[in-house]
């Protein structure tokens, strides 16, 4: 059954709700906001990696961390640290020039350099605590996050050779995605071929930071902007279905829906964070039809995932409404929330809607219940659909300093822009 796109049915418990006064989304609340995001940045996220992430005897960071912060694994992501150098030198950036943000960019930064790269260049998956080699990936993630890391800690120092290595691993990762036969596909061809809209998304993000670090330079033969505006034109063309109420995140070739679980399966949650990737460049252009993209976009998958029974986004759902074959699609992690955190305060600025109001406070209230941990810092990743956490990790090679500091600097800058009457 396709689902509602008009956003008029996401209570928790199931009930359909009328939508909330223009003016919910007061000074009061606004500020309130504007502390949370803040203060939970600057005071509780980032210092807690700080003491507990950085790896001073081996360098880079150390991401495998019991609730209290204690060390439980020393393997090390490499895209972790790609990330990690990108939240450092963003702060850095765009909050205060902190010596110890910049040092702790530099420090992931070094470990990329020495120890990221395989023999034919490109950069291992995970490693051991020490540099050597543990997996590499057919996918590029680790090359897209070590060019924001590097853009970012290149607009910090103004490091030549930062910027050139972030437009090297950029041109890499779009090589990679891009370019066929390069990357070893999913599928067999021949039988089933298919084209994934993250590659997608990922180049959209990973140009937009190259642009706001370096400018709109050009990476394999096209401006960053160029990039965007070829991704753009396939999710467009080819992953959204507005007919079905759905961004899919497997199609065929030519953009129709595959019948199995790989093209039926969405992923919620990664498509509300796509919705946001295109509702800031339509800010960053003025555009009116990339608006109107990015918030059908929102609308429908927030319909496909918001679990109207217990609250919060599900991890996984069926285009057609069939059981799901991951064992975990009803779990609730924490990025998803981030994302739509950060994707309704946006909505909302972009458009004064109410529903993006209270659709915020629904995300915001459900995640800040859920996952924050009162006693050690930071946020928990991982709760079943009912909110009941899962596991007691704080990080793992999948979490670390990204999705939730993110979150929390893009949404402390939109409520100083809505406090400032900026809309």
């Amino acid at each position: 059954m396709k689902p509602e796109c008009d956003g008029l049915r996401e209570a928790s418990a199931g009930r359909a709700i009328a939508p909330p006064p223009a003016n919910m989304m007061t000074t009061s609340t606004l500020t309130a906001l504007q502390s949370t995001y803040r203060d939970g940045l600057l005071h509780d996220t980032i210092p807690f990696w700080l003491k507990h992430g950085i790896d001073h005897e081996c360098g880079g960071l150390l991401t495998g961390l019991d609730r209290d912060g204690s060390v439980i694994d020393t393997d090390k992501a490499m895209w972790l640290q790609g990330r990690a150098t990108w939240t450092f030198a963003t702060l850095y950036n765009t909050v205060e020039q902190r010596p110890e943000w910049l040092e702790a960019s530099r420090h992931c930064l070094d470990f990329i350099r020495k120890h990221g790269a395989g023999p034919e260049g490109k950069l291992y998956f995970t490693v051991t605590r020490e540099g050597r080699p543990l997996r590499m990936r057919r996918y590029v993630y680790s090359e897209c996050f070590a060019a924001i890391g590097s853009a970012a800690y290149a607009k910090a120092t103004g490091e030549a050779r930062a910027a050139e290595e972030a437009v090297k691993y950029f041109a890499t990762y779009l090589r990679h995605s891009f370019e066929p036969g390069v990357m070893p596909p999913k599928t067999d061809p021949e039988t089933r071929p298919m084209i994934g809209v993250a590659p997608h998304m990922i180049a959209i993000a990973t140009a937009q930071e190259v642009r706001a670090a370096l400018g709109d330079v050009q990476v394999a033969g096209r401006t960053c902007s160029e990039w965007i505006d070829r991704s753009l034109a396939e999710i467009r063309g080819k992953f959204f279905h507005p007919e079905l109420g759905a961004l899919l995140e497997a199609a065929a070739p030519d953009g129709s829906v595959i019948d199995h679980f790989d093209g039926r399966t969405l992923n919620p949650g990664h498509a509300i964070e796509c919705a946001w990737f295109v509702l800031h460049e339509a800010k960053h252009r003025g555009d009116a039809a990339l608006k109107k993209l990015g918030l059908e976009i929102l609308d429908c998958m927030w319909a496909r995932g918001w679990d109207r029974e217990f609250g919060g986004l599900l991890y996984f759902t069926d285009l057609k409404g069939k059981p799901v074959q991951e064992y975990w699609a009803e779990m609730k992690f924490w990025w998803p929330h981030n994302e739509a955190i950060i994707a309704t305060l946006l909505a909302w600025q972009m458009t004064g809607d109410a529903k993006y109001a209270a659709w915020h406070k629904l995300v915001h209230d459900w995640a800040y219940k859920v996952f924050p941990d009162p006693q050690h810092g930071e946020w928990f990743g991982y709760a079943h659909r009912d909110g009941r956490i899962s596991t007691q990790l704080k990080g793992n090679v999948w979490k670390g300093p990204f999705h939730l500091p993110r979150m929390q600097l893009y949404c402390w800058k939109l409520t100083n822009e809505l406090l400032a009457g900026s809309r």
